[in-house]
């Protein structure tokens, strides 16, 4: 904890000295974005707006530790490239760098910061905190849930356990969609961790880890953001729960589908194949099983029944049926996503399915 502090303090020293704006990656999100006057939003795959212009708008872009992995989200037009890491093989791995240096962190800043004149000019700072105040904003509104309306966005239940879980919970996030509610929607602080498998993607990891880390942190309350298609592959261990009496909250974000992959689909022009499910009542099931269930099928539910949850001692499986047609959209996009979308909406039409594009017309659009 003292090396994490020690190196967020030397980060935000850099940050003042440059007046530089700070995009982080998915892994950087829990130890940069929280109390932080700089941090402008995430860029990549799962990222949003802000962090992908203020990247791309540099002129000088430094890489701290990150084997950033998305070509197509680097900067344009010729800017200069900076990067440091611990392993010397990552140092232009992705992209052509202008200067490479191998050591800490936190210890290269230190050295560099003596070095470095303060700047006085904040324009480029200062348009893209106004660019990232708009895009959370967006990212808000997406996440209000009108009462009486079936089907709730699945950005709703990911914000309710932002805003009620405890000060120092720790959450895991199955690969997909949930990592993307995850990583746009709870808030971190310094002590909350965000647990996933964000280097090899393996699906059904969420549970499994929320059980590894209730039963090493047993005072701390422990979050499995679960995907629906990832604990259908692990429901025979959620009977440890209340074998082993661990009280991890299981929120299933039940669309009836593997999300992620049916997006990809239909971003390339493909009719979705092979990615839906005829769920159980997953409540009911986890009431069978002996563990509190808790259904949201209602938006007016959510905040109360999130709340319902995190307040009960032992184990609950939430199951929140969200809508399927919500698109988790990427912060750029290109012209062959663009022509893919109009190919799957042809394509759905003509295959009997036109009722689909209309559902993802009225979810996306007409909201």
């Amino acid at each position: 904890m003292r090396l994490r502090l020690r190196r967020r303090e030397v980060l935000l020293q850099l940050g003042e000295k440059l007046k530089s704006p700070m995009v982080h990656a998915l892994k950087g999100k829990e130890h940069v974005e929280w109390d932080n006057p700089y941090d402008v939003g995430m860029t990549g795959l799962i990222g949003f707006a802000s962090g992908y212009y203020a990247m791309n708008d540099c002129d000088v872009l430094l890489m701290l530790g990150t084997d950033f992995p998305y070509r197509q989200f680097y900067p344009h037009g010729g800017a200069r490239i900076a990067q440091i890491d611990l392993r010397p093989e990552q140092l232009g791995k992705r992209a052509h760098i202008s200067l490479g240096l191998v050591g800490d962190i936190a210890a290269t800043l230190e050295a560099l910061l003596p070095m470095l004149q303060e700047k006085t000019d904040r324009s480029h700072l200062d348009r893209a905190l106004a660019h990232y105040r708009k895009s959370r904003a967006g990212l808000d509104e997406l996440a209000r849930g009108t009462p009486g309306k079936k089907l709730i966005h699945p950005q709703q239940v990911a914000k309710a356990l932002s805003d009620f879980a405890a000060e120092d919970a720790v959450f895991t996030c199955d690969v997909g969609l949930p990592t993307v509610w995850g990583a746009r929607y709870l808030a971190m602080n310094g002590k909350r961790r965000l647990i996933g498998s964000f280097w090899h993607g393996s699906m059904a990891n969420a549970m499994a880890q929320a059980m590894g880390a209730q039963c090493a942190f047993p005072q701390r309350q422990v979050i499995s953001m679960s995907g629906d298609g990832g604990f259908s592959m692990l429901m025979g261990d959620f009977l440890s729960l209340a074998q082993l009496g661990l009280p991890v909250k299981v929120v299933v974000f039940n669309n009836s589908a593997l999300g992620f992959i049916e997006l990809e689909q239909k971003s390339t022009g493909f009719v979705d194949f092979g990615t839906g499910f005829s769920n159980p009542n997953f409540a009911a099931m986890a009431e069978a099983c002996g563990i509190k269930g808790i259904r949201l099928e209602d938006a007016a539910d959510v905040e109360p029944g999130i709340q319902a949850a995190l307040a009960h001692p032992g184990p609950v499986l939430v199951d929140a049926v969200v809508n399927r047609q919500e698109l988790a959209m990427p912060p750029k996009l290109t012209a062959e996503m663009a022509t893919g979308f109009s190919l799957y909406m042809v394509k759905a039409v003509m295959d009997g399915r036109g009722a689909e594009v209309l559902d993802l017309a009225r979810s996306n659009l007409w909201r």
